[in-house]
């Protein structure tokens, strides 16, 4: 699902909620326990394996700090659902809340993904098309899977300055990316989280505590990794793949433009040539023609395409790293326990 159908085709109705620009970009996110809990609750009742869910975060901006406080879903809907405008949907949900005294002000969107895999050119012109429009915008990326084995994964993006501007310019040639001196490390920029509760909601979380019957409390111990592992490295492989056949692709276009300026540099030494002859017998050189129109330079192929798989294999092997370590220590803690007894 390519974020529900370009999500960040938010229309400038919907974007001008939130008008004016920031004089200091956003340093840090606070983020309401409540608005959390309605993120992880939206995939359980919708999201199903891969299904990717989305939906729209509402908030204000104090400062340097992003607050938001607030979120409502995408309705899940087919290419069949014609007659549903998701625009003018936002736009009543965010009449609504106003109404009852809701912060209503869009300041980005959130949405799922499946072991990780959510760099992807979908997701990069939709967050283009809100941080284009709203400049405080972010991302939020919900993990479940990380989540279901005890550890809340959910962080936070926004386009680098120099992507924003290869966005605007549209311009992904290998000579483009080169000019603006970009690698798949300088996309994206995590912006920290900090998740804020009401002392109310804190004493109740206190007193829900104690009286949970639940018995797996200790989920942070589960030694069990193999098919997390095992499908993180498959993912990684596949777009291992993928990054050798662009490298192919790009591979086969110098060729192909190094045999052209060969044969143009030889076109050119064979017309000086005759040009020669024809100045010592007196005859008049051989008109001009356009080297352009008889020498067409290959179509080069789009590099961001590489530069997103490259950014998605740095996030698989970040995740890979992440979780070994975590599993190491648990499996030589297990050891030494078993040891001891």
């Amino acid at each position: 699902m390519a974020s529900r159908k370009e999500s960040g085709s938010v229309s400038s109705v919907v974007m001008a909620s939130t008008s004016g620009t920031l004089d200091s970009p956003v340093k840090q996110i606070q983020i309401e326990g409540l608005v959390v809990l309605k993120i992880i609750k939206h995939y359980q009742e919708e999201g199903q394996g891969s299904e990717v869910v989305q939906g729209v975060l509402l908030g204000l901006v104090v400062e340097d700090r992003l607050e938001i406080t607030n979120c409502f879903p995408f309705p899940q809907h087919t290419e069949d659902d014609a007659d549903f405008d998701e625009v003018q949907y936002q736009m009543e949900m965010m009449r609504s809340l106003r109404h009852v005294n809701i912060d209503h002000l869009h300041v980005g969107w959130y949405q799922s993904t499946y072991y990780g895999s959510f760099v992807s050119r979908a997701l990069l012109d939709s967050q283009f098309s809100y941080q284009h429009a709203i400049e405080e915008s972010v991302v939020l990326i919900y993990d479940p899977i990380k989540t279901a084995q005890g550890s809340l994964s959910l962080k936070a993006y926004r386009l680098t300055p120099k992507l924003m501007e290869i966005c605007k310019e549209k311009d992904f040639t290998p000579e483009g990316l080169k000019k603006a001196n970009i690698g798949f490390e300088h996309m994206f920029e995590e912006v920290p989280i900090v998740i804020r509760n009401s002392h109310l909601i804190n004493s109740l979380m206190w007193e829900l505590e104690e009286k949970s019957t639940v018995a797996d409390k200790h989920e942070l111990l589960n030694l069990s990794s193999s098919n997390h592992l095992e499908k993180s490295l498959q993912l990684l492989m596949d777009r291992v793949d993928d990054m050798s056949q662009d490298i192919v692709k790009y591979n086969t276009y110098s060729r192909n433009l190094s045999k052209q300026q060969q044969q143009k540099h030889q076109y050119l030494q064979r017309r000086q040539q005759e040009n020669a002859q024809r100045q010592s017998r007196g005859e008049p050189p051989l008109p001009e023609e356009d080297i352009t129109k008889m020498f067409k330079p290959p179509q080069p192929p789009p590099r961001m395409d590489t530069l997103l798989i490259a950014g998605q294999i740095n996030n698989y092997c970040q995740n890979v790293k992440e979780f070994t370590s975590q599993n190491l220590g648990k499996l030589f803690m297990a050891e030494a326990l078993q040891g001891h007894n």
